[in-house]
């Protein structure tokens, strides 16, 4: 078991804080806009439009436990996030989710239509990739390209795309199993998680040991991450979530708590909490920003 004061004097609002201004700063001066000026507006308006930060900030805090820096990780943190962004706008198109807000204003799609809002997903993922290749310094061209390599397996159709196929072939199939639902949040939700942990541990030259018990501790807060949100999806207002609600009681698909229950939803995402954190018991005080994320992510509200 983790001892209880691990984190006793350590501040997760201000580690959040003073990390996420590091990534926001960096993803500013990322996408600059030129011409043609409506597609590099659409990439900012959802890059640039707040949220947690949190595979950037997880990118950061694996480099820095395994002592590499931030500046070695923040190519692939920037990176990591405009995957996310592009994820987020794809998945809030009428084809998939058709969602009208996210991170608290209007989605790309409602904004500069659906045919930009493509355009624009899509030419976020590609300049992830480039912007790794090219801003990264300091990391031998090895671990570069490690890390190319398993984003694009995390987002390809082994991981989030396989993930959102079956989600989207699951719609109005309430008595969808347990084992099809954890099938498309390990690829959906955990897969981006999982490679923002490892990759920044890869870029500071982590052995093979290090990785893979990161690689866990990420696949259990992944999951947990996804139970949370569908918690939060039947418990909080769109106001606190700054997102629709409900969405997926509308579209019958099958949710955590639609096969557990509330309170056995809670639970499990507690279970999986617990185990992350265990998966970081070898490492010394500078495993805490992990530590406190994990449990934020049962605690959090939004």
């Amino acid at each position: 078991m983790m001892p209880t004061d691990v984190n006793v004097d350590f501040d997760l609002n201000s580690y959040l804080a003073t990390k996420g201004a590091d990534v926001e700063a960096a993803l500013d001066q990322s996408l600059a806009v030129v011409y043609p000026e409506v597609i590099y507006e659409s990439m900012r308006y959802s890059v640039m439009a707040g949220g947690k930060r949190l595979r950037p900030i997880l990118c950061l805090a694996t480099c820095e436990l395994v002592g590499g820096t931030s500046a070695q990780a923040m190519p692939t943190a920037c990176a990591l996030e405009m995957v996310h962004t592009m994820s987020l706008i794809h998945d809030d198109l009428p084809a998939m989710d058709n969602d009208d807000y996210r991170r608290g204003q209007l989605t790309n799609h409602k904004v500069y239509g659906d045919d930009v809002a493509i355009l624009a997903g899509d030419a976020l993922l590609a300049y992830a990739f480039e912007f790794i290749a090219d801003r990264t310094e300091d990391v031998p061209a090895t671990a570069v390209l490690d890390v190319i390599r398993r984003l694009g397996h995390a987002v390809g159709a082994a991981g989030l795309v396989g993930g959102q196929i079956v989600d989207l072939a699951s719609e109005g199939k309430p008595d969808t199993s347990i084992e099809t639902l954890n099938f498309i949040h390990i690829h959906k939700t955990a897969a981006l998680l999982e490679v923002s942990v490892v990759s920044g541990a890869v870029l500071a030259g982590a052995d093979n040991d290090t990785i893979e018990r990161l690689s866990r501790y990420a696949q259990n807060i992944g999951l947990a991450f996804q139970i949370v949100d569908d918690v939060l999806d039947v418990t909080s207002t769109q106001e606190e979530l700054g997102k629709s609600i409900g969405k997926d009681i509308q579209a019958q698909k099958a949710t955590y708590p639609s096969i557990w229950g509330l309170d056995e939803s809670r639970k499990k995402a507690d279970d999986l909490i617990q185990a992350a954190k265990e998966e970081l018991e070898p490492f010394g005080p500078l495993k805490r920003p992990l530590v406190a994320i994990a449990d934020f992510i049962t605690a959090r509200t939004h």
